[in-house]
């Protein structure tokens, strides 16, 4: 049965044209009109729907909805597609791919309109629904919606006529109405003010709806292709479907059985289902209240929320592992009704997602899943290697690390040494990469392009920093710390082991990418890597190769590569799969990695703010200069490159200061003065933002201070406690300097461009880590190791200690290795 309201009577297209351009036999299918119009004979036009859908577009003033989409609507109502039955575009077997769906059935489930007192809808959440809606509709997608809510609706009208008619007394004595209410009436009642309450809102955004009310026998047989035809004619004239079960001549749920092979419309997820296969949808979204999938009922302890379902073809809903439990609140349906209606539609060329619609967890679902975001679960046929749920990944790397813990040192060593005749080999291909990402990234940052950018010198330099971890390898993993003998026969030693898995994430530094590996590997360490999208071409090609390299030992899986920024959110939340975060990056990064990583450790910088003091017993001047010139433009865009020069004040009257700046001018450096140079010199340079700021560009802050101490209090006051350096000659001020600055790295008379891990002598770093828990400074492969305690004994137990026959001994004992 078809009902439109009055907002289609508004186009002056009577639904009996469009079902008689279609069908020549519509007698048996009642359409109402408006008072006004009659059934007109002829079709449809299709510049007639176009007309129609470019008027209700100019009048759109919903968010993100503008005059420039008219076009490509317009040619999607041109086209062919719908009216044919033809599916437009291949399945999306990922996220990513959602993107590209142009029609999208939603169905909001009871739980998801009504209120939680079933009596009446959720009026904020629908307006939220209507508006997301609208904005994909003027993008030129076309949206259907499978709606509930209409028995909900018939409760509150009945139960508010109920009680007006009541008598003073009976409306105080009959307290909460425990009448039932017979649902099939209620929907009667409900019905229409459900379609008034859609009506008014997408009217908001100048968009027109129509209700259709479906029964089982309108999806069966040639009845189907009645439904089919009005879908297309609609769809066509960029109308929005309202689509529900006509629950007010329905029989009673059926108890489940497949009819004729066909999934049985016994709730609207169902429906929602069948109909995303009738129109050819390309995805179909199915909201409650729940989050997703779960592998058991969400309450329980040891139920594990499914980002993804992978089902490959013709699997069955009783093939993925799952548990279930009640069905919601209201409805019929529960999430047993959801997946079998998931499978039905996947196996049938559609894409879909089941997820939480009622804004708990997330305020613009229906967008986020069509814009590719991991919310809810996706429903897939095919599972990419670099598309797999972000979870498995974390367990394959933890798997991969216990692999690499497995080997020799000299295997793990092989694999870096490989690693690094790889890039010398293929140092041509990946310059290819990389020029593909320096060519996209017109609109980035001198600072970010330039830490984007590879050649071949740092290619090689590269190359040899690894050779230097390989070499080394056999120092990490298995190394005895300390021997202590407990008792006569029970000695006790500490002894190295790799933290586990570690999720590293840096922003347009490709190079980092293999550095990061090859100390992953040498300490045996699963890990996770997520690089900034400007460097996706090159990263893709360098993972390629470290993955070469590990699969000659048959630990690929221990290097896993994130596909986008959604999959470091959903890793921060697996505190029992990721041991430590190494964020590398802007302080933005930094800080918000901290700010969303829930229990999981975040080693690292959010600033680089460095220092060079340069003291009042200068010696050299020269030596003093060229410190302060390679601190600055040596890598200006470097963590550890100066922003501020601090100079002791007799610098400004014995030349020293203009000699320092025409020196770092020469260079295009930018000065700024800060607010004690300011008042000390009458044309100062231009007054500096912040003397706690990273340029991270050839620009710098110059202060002037009194003394040692005065720079000391500024440099623990202003700077980030990265990396500040002192020049002098005197000794006594280079030491106060050294003992009471608190930074990573304190240097006297070397430049900040030094606190590096491959300088260090560590072959490379993971970072540089301010904090003061577990290290500090340039972080190399020791870093990334942690101890456990290794007891050997003959029988031992406390009772034995406790009746006196052992004592302990405690005796330290020489350094043995166990590897």
């Amino acid at each position: 049965m078809l009902r439109f309201p009055r907002c289609v009577q508004r186009t002056s297209v009577s639904a009996g044209a469009v079902v008689s351009a279609r069908n020549k036999d519509v007698s048996t299918d009642p359409v109402v009109t408006g008072k006004h119009h009659s059934p007109v004979s002829a079709a449809v036009t299709r510049s007639a729907c176009t007309s129609i859908q470019k008027r209700s577009l100019s009048t759109r003033i919903g968010r993100g909805i503008t005059q420039t989409h008219v076009a490509e609507a317009s040619s999607f109502s041109d086209s062919d597609a719908l009216a044919s039955g033809t599916r437009r575009r291949p399945q999306a077997n990922t996220r990513s791919q959602l993107k590209d769906s142009r029609v999208v059935v939603v169905k909001l489930g009871s739980a998801v309109i009504t209120r939680e007192d079933e009596c009446g809808l959720a009026l904020g959440r629908l307006a939220s629904i209507v508006e997301q809606v609208a904005e994909l509709q003027g993008k030129g997608k076309q949206v259907v919606l499978v709606t509930s809510g209409a028995v909900a609706f018939g409760k509150q009208v009945i139960n508010q006529q109920n009680r007006l008619s009541q008598s003073v007394r009976q409306a105080i004595n009959s307290g909460k109405d425990g009448t039932f209410l017979e649902p099939r009436a209620c929907a009667a009642v409900g019905q229409c003010g459900l379609m008034s309450m859609y009506e008014a809102m997408f009217s908001q955004y100048g968009l027109e709806t129509a209700q259709v009310l479906l029964t089982k026998r309108d999806l069966t047989g040639s009845q189907s292709e009645n439904f089919q035809a009005t879908m297309f004619e609609l769809m066509k004239m960029n109308i929005i479907p309202i689509l529900n079960g006509n629950d007010s001549v329905a029989a009673p749920p059926e108890t489940g059985a497949d009819l004729e092979g066909v999934l049985s419309v016994k709730d609207n997820d169902s429906l929602a289902a069948i109909v995303a296969d009738h129109i050819n949808a390309d995805l179909l979204v199915l909201l409650s209240d729940v989050r997703g999938v779960y592998t058991g009922p969400p309450g329980k302890a040891d139920s594990r929320f499914m980002e993804t379902c992978y089902l490959p073809a013709q699997s069955a809903s009783d093939n993925i592992g799952v548990t279930y439990g009640t069905t919601s609140r209201v409805g019929l349906g529960g999430m047993k009704s959801k997946v079998e209606s998931a499978v039905f539609a996947l196996h049938r060329g559609v894409a879909v997602v089941i997820a939480d619609g009622t804004m708990a967890t997330n305020g613009n679902v229906i967008l986020d899943i069509v814009n590719g975001k991991r919310v809810g679960t996706f429903f897939t046929k095919e599972l990419p290697a670099d598309q797999r749920d972000v979870a498995d990944q974390a367990t394959c790397a933890r798997s991969g690390s216990r692999k690499l813990q497995a080997m020799k040192p000299k295997q793990r060593s092989e694999i870096i040494h490989t690693l690094a005749d790889l890039l010398e080999d293929n140092s041509a291909d990946i310059l290819v990469q990389n020029e593909k990402d320096l060519s996209a990234a017109t609109s980035l940052a001198p600072s970010l392009r330039a830490r984007l950018e590879l050649s071949d010198a740092k290619i090689s330099s590269l190359a040899k920093g690894l050779r230097q971890i390989a070499e080394s390898s056999d120092q990490y993993v298995g190394q005895v710390l300390s021997r202590r003998e407990l008792a006569d026969g029970l000695v006790l030693r500490q002894e190295t082991v790799p933290l586990g898995v570690l999720l590293v994430i840096f922003e347009s530094r490709p190079d980092a990418l293999p550095q990061v590996a090859s100390l992953a590997i040498g300490t045996a360490n699963g890990l996770l890597l997520k690089g900034g999208r400007e460097a996706k071409h090159t990263n893709q090609y360098l993972h390629g190769l470290v993955q070469r390299a590990l699969k000659i030992h048959d630990a690929a899986d221990a290097v896993q590569l994130l596909s986008n920024r959604e999959d470091v959110d959903e890793l921060l939340k697996l505190d029992d799969k990721i041991d430590l975060v190494i964020p590398r990056g802007s302080k933005e990064l930094v800080r918000r990695i901290q700010d969303d990583s829930q229990g999981i450790p975040v080693l690292g910088h959010s600033e680089g703010i460095c220092h060079v003091y340069v003291d009042k017993d200068v010696g050299d001047t020269q030596q003093a200069v060229d410190i302060v010139v390679d601190s600055k433009c040596n890598y200006p865009a470097a963590c550890n490159a100066m922003e501020t020069l601090l100079l002791h004040r007799s610098h400004l009257e014995n030349g020293f200061m203009s000699l320092v700046v025409e020196a770092l001018r020469s260079n295009g450096v930018t000065v700024y003065s800060g607010p004690n140079l300011r008042r000390s010199v009458t044309f100062s340079p231009a007054p500096a933002q912040s003397l706690s700021y990273e340029y991270s560009a050839n620009e710098c802050t110059i202060e002037v201070v009194d003394d040692v101490v005065s720079a000391i209090k500024h440099i623990n006051h202003y700077g980030s406690a990265h990396t500040d350096t002192i020049v002098t000659s005197n000794g006594q001020a280079a030491e106060e300097f050294l003992r009471r600055v608190d930074s990573a790295c304190v240097f006297h008379n070397t430049s900040t461009r030094l606190a590096d891990g491959y300088r260090f002598g560590l072959g490379a770093e993971v970072g540089i880590s301010t904090s003061r828990i577990h290290a500090r400074g340039p972080v190399g492969a020791k870093g990334l190791l942690t101890t456990k305690w290794i007891a050997e004994g003959s029988g031992h137990t406390v009772q034995l200690f406790s009746d006196g026959k052992y004592t302990f001994t405690h005796r330290e004992l020489s350094l043995e290795t166990s590897v």
